[in-house]
């Protein structure tokens, strides 16, 4: 049986912006050789498909499978850090994005029967370098982390056009924003946050992930709500 969802924005819109393999180390690092310090890490990951997180950004998770149990337990032991990537395919074990985002266990509930309630807070992008050979159920990788920055912020007319878009695009979704509060926020706070809570297909969201600036996430949210303005009633076909 089809399942009905949301139209998959064209392939054009939602290609990858860092080509694989690429670490990105940011434009200093490609102009001045290597000036910031990499920091390679082992990250213990959650494979779980349409959960994106992004940097500074919260994802509440319900952790009920015995290998993800295991998976929180060991980094509640160790420092609260997991890593949220998407999976490529349906296959066991699915074949993996290259980035994702390290998120930190902010908050927990240990449930009677083992299970977990967790909200994970996003700090930073990795890049998986090679998947660790484990004896862990969970998978573990070798991953880079993107070095910490400084506040990105949009130009004024980047700005205004995410805002604008944001109100049409709300408006054709039926939801009610605090669109006062809305203005308050840091440009970073203001893109993370839609591109975490935004109807997207995995894919237009993994495109988000993956944007090289938050110059470069803004306009490809912005092309993202107007096509679903244009196509959201049309349904979609899950392929």
């Amino acid at each position: 049986m089809e399942r009905r969802r949301r139209p998959r924005a064209p392939a054009q819109i939602v290609r990858s912006r860092r080509p694989r393999g690429s670490l990105g180390l940011g434009p200093a690092a490609q102009a001045f050789g290597d000036p910031v310090r990499v920091t390679v890490t082992r990250l213990s990951i959650f494979p779980l498909s349409g959960a994106l997180l992004f940097p500074r950004m919260h994802l509440p998770l319900h952790i009920f499978e015995p290998r993800y149990r295991a998976m929180i337990s060991d980094s509640l032991a160790r420092d609260r850090r997991i890593g949220m990537v998407q999976p490529r395919d349906h296959n066991d074990p699915p074949a993996l994005f290259d980035i994702g985002c390290v998120g930190r266990i902010a908050e927990v509930e240990a449930l009677d029967d083992g299970r977990f309630d967790i909200v994970l807070e996003g700090l930073t992008r990795f890049t998986i370098l090679r998947e660790l050979d484990v004896t862990t159920p969970f998978r573990q990788v070798e991953a880079e982390l993107e070095p910490a920055g400084g506040n990105e912020v949009l130009a004024a007319i980047a700005r205004a056009s995410l805002e604008i878009e944001s109100r049409r695009f709300a408006d054709a979704q039926g939801y009610a924003v605090d669109w006062e509060a809305v203005t308050r926020l840091d440009d970073e706070s203001l893109v993370n946050g839609i591109a975490q809570i935004a109807p997207f297909d995995p894919a237009s969201k993994q495109a988000l992930l993956e944007a090289e600036t938050l110059a470069d996430r803004s306009e490809l949210i912005v092309q993202l709500m107007q096509f679903y303005v244009r196509h959201g009633d049309e349904g979609g076909t899950l392929q």
